[in-house]
């Protein structure tokens, strides 16, 4: 049996493979090769050849990118059960950004050449993977407009909502994984800035602030000071 399989129940957590057909999850998980990644090890890098679409199904990965000059831009921190990778299926050109395990972690790795013959057999499954991507599209627009818009802190504020709630992809969660470098890195904002306003919050009972992992207290607190 293909030990993908056994990551069944975690992936239905997420609410884009959880919505797709039984057959079509079946699929993906009989054409899926496990992966292992130690702390920091790079998984692809921006102008690699595509080789198919991802799952995390424990620890999580950092999409980003950095400069010559060594700066460094970071996205988003995929965790499990979120799925990447998704675009170079549609246009088949090379990665758009760097890729590297954030801790040790799995992944699931469907091949290119595996997926195009089942999209190619079974045509309709491209509409699933068009709303995988539509889906992260959406969120880019929003995140672009937050940071034309918005001040510092509210565009903290929805930051931290929409990691907790896991992009749109899964149950909510209170305690998030994060180190502040990273947050001020996600959000293009000075370590000292985001330490301030994660400070401040902390100060008014909405978050918890620990080593590495930042607590929500208070939703609701929290969303009006997003709002």
């Amino acid at each position: 049996m293909n030990s993908a399989l056994g990551f069944h129940s975690l992936l239905a957590q997420g609410n884009w493979f959880a919505g797709l057909s039984a057959d079509l999850q079946q699929a993906l998980l009989e054409a899926a090769q496990v992966q292992l990644l130690s702390a920091g090890q790079v998984l692809f890098r921006r102008g690699d050849k595509a080789l198919g679409v991802y799952a995390v199904v424990e620890g999580g990965v950092r999409v980003g990118a950095v400069t010559a000059a060594g700066k460094e831009s970071l996205l988003a921190r995929v965790e499990a059960p979120q799925w990447f990778g998704e675009i170079a299926l549609f246009d088949g050109l090379p990665r758009t950004h760097d890729v590297f395990a954030d801790s040790p972690s799995t992944l699931l790795l469907v091949s290119e050449s595996r997926l195009h013959a089942l999209l190619t057999e079974q045509p309709q499954y491209w509409r699933d993977f068009a709303l995988l991507m539509s889906h992260k599209l959406r969120q880019s627009f929003a995140y672009l407009e937050d940071l034309s818009l918005l001040p510092a802190a509210p565009r903290l504020a929805r930051r931290l909502l929409a990691i907790a709630d896991q992009y749109g992809e899964g149950a909510s969660r209170s305690l998030l994984q994060l180190p502040q470098e990273q947050l001020a890195l996600m959000l293009a904002l000075s370590r000292q800035t985001t330490n301030q306003i994660l400070k401040e919050l902390e100060s008014l009972g909405i978050l918890r602030l620990n080593y590495g992992e930042i607590e929500i207290l208070d939703f609701a607190r929290l969303q009006h000071a997003a709002d």
